[in-house]
């Protein structure tokens, strides 16, 4: 099971109160975990990714074993850590402003 943390406002969307876990068959990337994600919490389609171009959004970043994986390729392996478990993908919500 792969673990992924969501920002406050995606997990009171999702009605979640901590870390959500799926299952991902296959290589484990950050598409297939967020598809993973998006087949079990339907209503966060469109919030994290594009609905049509699958982009990651522009005030969403991806963080594993103190790494920003934002700009990595969306089929890039994620960590051995996070495709064991023992450590979760972190979707944070980005800060904008001056």
């Amino acid at each position: 099971m792969i673990r992924v943390v969501l920002p406050a406002h995606l997990r009171t969307l999702a009605r979640v109160a901590g870390e959500v876990t799926v299952d991902v068959r296959g290589p484990v990337t950050q598409r297939s975990v967020l598809d993973a994600v998006e087949d079990g919490y339907p209503m966060l389609k469109g919030t994290i990714r594009d609905h049509v171009t699958k982009r990651r959004r522009a005030f969403v970043r991806f963080f594993a074993c103190e790494q920003d994986l934002s700009h990595e390729s969306p089929d890039a392996l994620l960590p051995d850590a996070v495709a064991t478990g023992a450590e979760p993908l972190l979707i944070v919500g980005a800060m904008a402003g001056g």
